[in-house]
């Protein structure tokens, strides 16, 4: 477990919760998008429900076509299968998402590198972090336009919030305007090292520690047979009881973040999670998912209307967030 001590409680709380625990069966909430104007207000009971009480679901009928989330999936694996003498010519910048890392990622859970390899695409800070079409024809043209389809969803999906707290519908979709030099959501390409060959003390780590994300929604993309992802409910959080959330093609799981939370006076559930290593007789290969991050815009202000926290920006709290994943320093 890892000793330090943060200035932010959700980072103090993952610092808690890098044990192996024990795995539960849960109902996981699957809410239908379908005629989603005309629905609206019975969707957003449903999301509602799910993210106070869990603070996971899946979502189908969602909008994104599948034909373009396969495209997604063979584009991301162009990228990581480049030599990584032409990956590293884009590296991720200090205090930013944007860029390739390898193994660069700590929890504050488990205080050890998580056994993979990313690129984060956060529109305005690209400059020279694109790889050029000779290296990777159309890889820019597609990821934007994938980029652009998950948000969409997104604002979708967090209009129901808002209408729930009591807030304008649009007001996450101007908290998260994709104009703005300020934007910050962040589309990530994640790779998990294959496991075919590895020694057994290797499968003692985690392909990703346990954590709650930084934003507002995560859109996740997963691979049906390429599982591993296991949830712990916002409320089970002490209890170190997790449940496995296998892909399934059509599905995309979404999580409430700690930015949501905060503004939602901890009525929403920020959902802790991790990707465990395969177990024998499980797929041991190598493993993808394409997960967007709705993180508000940076100057916006997040503060609920119960005033439980201080007022703080995102950009200001992201900030805190990636550098307490990426430095060694204490926060």
């Amino acid at each position: 477990m890892n000793a330090q001590t943060y200035n932010l409680a959700e980072l103090n709380k993952e610092t808690t919760i890098g044990g192996l625990g024990t795995t539960v069966e849960r109902e996981i909430p699957v809410i239908d998008l379908a005629d989603f104007d005309t629905r609206k207000l019975e969707i957003a009971d449903q999301l509602w429900h799910a993210a106070t009480e869990i603070g996971f679901f899946q979502v189908f009928n969602h909008g994104i076509p599948q034909e373009e989330i396969d495209i997604a999936f063979d584009t991301a694996w162009r990228f990581f299968e480049l030599p990584a003498e032409v990956k590293g010519q884009y590296p991720m910048p200090k205090g930013t998402n944007a860029g390739w890392e390898f193994k660069a990622q700590v929890r504050p859970s488990t205080g050890t590198p998580d056994n993979k390899e990313s690129y984060q695409i956060t529109r305005p800070n690209m400059e020279k972090l694109w790889p050029s079409e000779e290296e990777l024809p159309g890889f820019q043209d597609r990821m934007l336009r994938f980029e652009r389809m998950n948000w969409e969803l997104g604002m979708r999906i967090l209009s129901c919030f808002a209408l729930k707290m009591g807030f304008a519908e649009d007001f996450f979709t101007k908290a998260h305007d994709p104009a703005s030099d300020q934007y910050q959501s962040t589309l990530r390409l994640i790779h998990y090292m294959s496991m075919e060959g590895a020694k057994p003390e290797d499968f003692t780590f985690w392909r990703a520690g346990a954590h709650s994300d930084f934003d507002c929604l995560t859109i996740l993309h997963q691979k049906e047979g390429e599982g591993g992802l296991q949830v712990c409910p916002g409320k089970d959080a002490s209890t170190g009881a997790w449940t496995d959330v296998p892909p399934k093609k059509g599905y995309i799981t979404c999580n409430i973040g700690d930015m949501l939370m905060r503004w939602s006076d901890d009525q929403l559930q920020s959902t802790l999670h991790r990707v465990r290593m395969p177990q024998p007789g499980e797929y041991m290969g190598r493993r993808l998912s394409l997960p967007f991050f709705c993180q508000a815009n940076r100057d916006a202000v997040m503060q609920g209307p119960l005033g439980t926290y201080e007022p703080i920006t995102a950009g200001d709290y992201l900030t805190m967030r990636i550098n307490a994943n990426f430095n060694k320093n204490k926060m």
